[in-house]
């Protein structure tokens, strides 16, 4: 379904659609138009059951890399539409830059000793619930090293619910699952009553600390 079927996407309507349950995409870049989207079946995290592996153990121990929230919002959603085929038009971007400035989108980012830009995940945190959009890594291993320090940010900061939208392979690797539209909708419904901040807690001190807090909730 087209958002012209509905007039002007704003962000307030783009909020709404997310307290019930869909998301929107274009079908390349340059696309003007944006559909909304409803997986019969939900891509989402268990924020008790990330997978860490040996190697990514590792890659979190090493710590040659650190984190920060919202430090390059937009430099993170530009990593994440840097690809050949993306969903990420312009005017979806645009809308994004505003829920950023009206402080509902967030960018969760792995920055390297030498301040560049590897790696990060945005999303939308509404409530309880935090709905990841997109990532990108420049760097081995740097989208899983955001994801593992995310997962452990979210049980720290009150978040129930860690929507995917999909379930890839690679998500599936970490611990993601797919769950019904009705499971899903209850998880939400519950998750939005939730009282949550995506930027009150301070982020975990070391790649050290995140691997025991996501073995402690595994």
């Amino acid at each position: 379904m087209k958002d012209s079927d509905h007039g002007e996407l704003t962000p307030d309507l783009l909020l709404h659609a997310y307290t019930s349950g869909i998301f929107p995409m274009s079908e390349h870049r340059d696309d003007p138009e944006i559909f909304w989207v409803e997986p019969r079946r939900r891509g989402v995290f268990p924020l008790d059951g990330f997978h860490i592996s040996r190697s990514l153990a590792r890659a979190l121990r090493r710590d040659d890399y650190r984190i920060a929230i919202n430090r390059d919002f937009a430099g993170t959603l530009d990593g994440c539409a840097a690809r050949e085929e993306t969903w990420i038009s312009a005017r979806i971007a645009d809308l994004y830059m505003q829920l950023h400035d009206s402080g509902f989108a967030h960018s969760f980012e792995v920055w390297s000793p030498e301040n560049r830009l590897i790696g990060g995940v945005y999303g939308v945190a509404l409530g309880g619930a935090f709905f990841g959009e997109s990532m990108f890594s420049r760097r081995r291993d740097a989208s899983k090293i955001a994801l593992a320090w995310l997962v452990a940010h979210l049980n720290r900061s009150g978040f129930q619910l860690f929507d995917t939208q999909f379930l890839t392979p690679h998500l599936a690797t970490l611990g993601a699952q797919e769950i019904s539209r009705a499971a899903y909708r209850a998880q939400l419904a519950e998750a939005l009553t939730q009282p949550a901040s995506f930027t009150a807690q301070p982020l975990p001190v070391s790649g050290h600390e995140v691997v025991q807090l996501n073995t402690q909730m595994s």
